[in-house]
């Protein structure tokens, strides 16, 4: 009885294991800027028409 639950417990936990290796192995990259969120422009205020960068993001906060 008790190595039964031992070998099931195994069992579960290495199935459950293969499937998160499968999940990562199958996982793609991101494109960096791949919907236009590299080189935001700002469209009101009054940095608009800047493209917002680090100079610009560290004056508003």
């Amino acid at each position: 009885m008790r190595d039964t639950k031992h070998l099931e417990k195994f069992a579960r936990e290495r199935a459950q294991k293969e499937e998160e290796k499968k999940l990562f192995k199958n996982k793609k990259s991101v494109e960096a800027g791949a919907n236009g969120t590299l080189e935001y422009t700002i469209k009101e205020g009054v940095n608009k028409g800047k493209i917002a960068d680090d100079k610009i993001l560290k004056n508003k906060n």
